[in-house]
């Protein structure tokens, strides 16, 4: 299991709408998410407070291939979606989370 975090920097103008367009998007990819085989969790969101125009979305996921394989099933909206409401592409990394001890106690 990995981790996905993409981060997202709505354009300063829209900083009114970041929940609304947030859901837009949310709405348009999470259906298809959710019915992937890889699918492992709904996604959590988190704005900045320091930086209200900046969104992290997290969710666990089989594999970084099979995230890939999705994220590109999406490229059409997302590409339009990030022309008109982003100051740019949205970020994509991958993390595997590191045992640690309380992991391992028990």
């Amino acid at each position: 299991m990995i981790t996905v975090i993409e981060t997202w920097r709505i354009k300063n103008e829209f900083t009114d709408r970041v929940h609304e367009l947030m859901q837009t998007m949310d709405n348009e990819v999470g259906p298809p998410a959710h019915r992937h085989p890889a699918f492992l969790g709904h996604a959590t969101f988190l704005q900045y407070d320091t930086e209200p125009t900046k969104v992290l979305v997290m969710y666990p996921w089989r594999s970084s291939a099979e995230a890939e394989e999705l994220l590109a099933s999406e490229e059409k909206f997302i590409s339009e979606f990030e022309a008109k409401y982003c100051e740019s592409p949205r970020d994509i990394a991958y993390l595997t989370e590191v045992p640690h001890a309380h992991d391992m106690e028990g």
